[in-house]
């Protein structure tokens, strides 16, 4: 049942509990805000205080986008890309990048994955390759409940209700290989496979591919995930961060007619074992 092989780190929850319920039985004891414990909780502070640092963390990207640079440039400067761009706000992507054999891929950058944000995107005409990117910023965030809702539940329903061609998805951010997200990936600190970059210590990122066709009831019920070589970019991925070869994760969607209703079912498998699969579901974007 691993979607994902890392684990969210279960010490840490904890804490991250306890520390929830000393915040809200003591936050009246801090600040000069001049009120008495009873006007403290019933005036909306606390609440308001909260919600807007809730915002604030959710709004900013300017920590993901920095992180995405670093390692843009990196696989630049390695020559695994000839060069890349950001897209801009006028796009509904994030990243153009030039492969080195002329081919353009085209990134659109997501957060933890389980909430509606992911299901916003569009393959643009002009896009050879179109990936997905994961940037999880949350050390408290499940990465196994994050990537399964990724993917079964949102990102099959657009693909096949929209007929969006996605051709596979990158989970990586400067949480992996962190306390907050240990990567069993890595033997220790010393592991030859973290790369440093600036203030990141990274290990391989986790990579998805799915099928290089839209799943169809009546004529493609069951397209096969493509294989790493036929991605460029997250070949490149894989060759400049070291991933191996058994820890690339395939996607199949299987889809049918269940009365009225049109059915997937999402099999993600690494070096041949299937690590999840889920019983036939109905389609219904939210």
């Amino acid at each position: 049942m691993s979607v994902i092989p890392c684990q969210q780190n279960a010490e840490l929850k904890i804490k991250i509990v306890e520390f929830a319920e000393v915040l809200k039985t003591q936050s009246h004891q801090l600040g000069e805000h001049g009120l008495t414990e009873n006007e403290f909780y019933n005036s909306g502070l606390f609440r308001g205080a909260v919600e807007r640092i809730r915002g604030q963390f959710s709004a900013t990207m300017s920590e993901k986008r920095d992180f995405v640079r670093h390692i843009l440039n990196h696989m630049q400067d390695g020559g695994f890309i000839q060069d890349w761009n950001s897209s801009g706000s006028e796009n509904r992507h994030d990243y153009t990048v030039t492969m080195p054999n002329g081919r353009t891929a085209v990134i659109e950058l997501k957060g933890c994955l389980d909430g509606n944000n992911t299901n916003i995107f569009e393959r643009p005409p002009h896009a050879h390759e179109f990936i997905i990117w994961s940037v999880c910023t949350n050390p408290g965030a499940d990465p196994q409940h994050n990537a399964w809702s990724g993917i079964h539940t949102r990102l099959s329903a657009e693909i096949i209700s929209r007929s969006q061609r996605v051709d596979g998805l990158l989970i990586w951010d400067m949480v992996c290989g962190t306390l907050g997200r240990p990567c069993p990936k890595l033997s220790g600190e010393a592991d030859p496979r973290i790369t440093s970059l600036g203030q990141y210590r990274l290990p391989p990122p986790c990579i998805y591919m799915m099928p290089a066709t839209i799943p169809s009831p009546r004529n493609n019920p069951s397209p096969a995930p493509q294989q790493l070589q036929d991605v460029g970019i997250l070949q490149a991925f894989g060759d400049c961060f070291q991933v191996h070869a058994h820890e690339v994760n395939s996607v199949a969607f299987t889809v049918s007619h269940v009365g009225a209703e049109t059915v997937r079912t999402t099999t993600i498998s690494r070096n041949g074992i299937v690590e999840r699969q889920s019983g036939p579901t109905a389609i219904r974007r939210t």
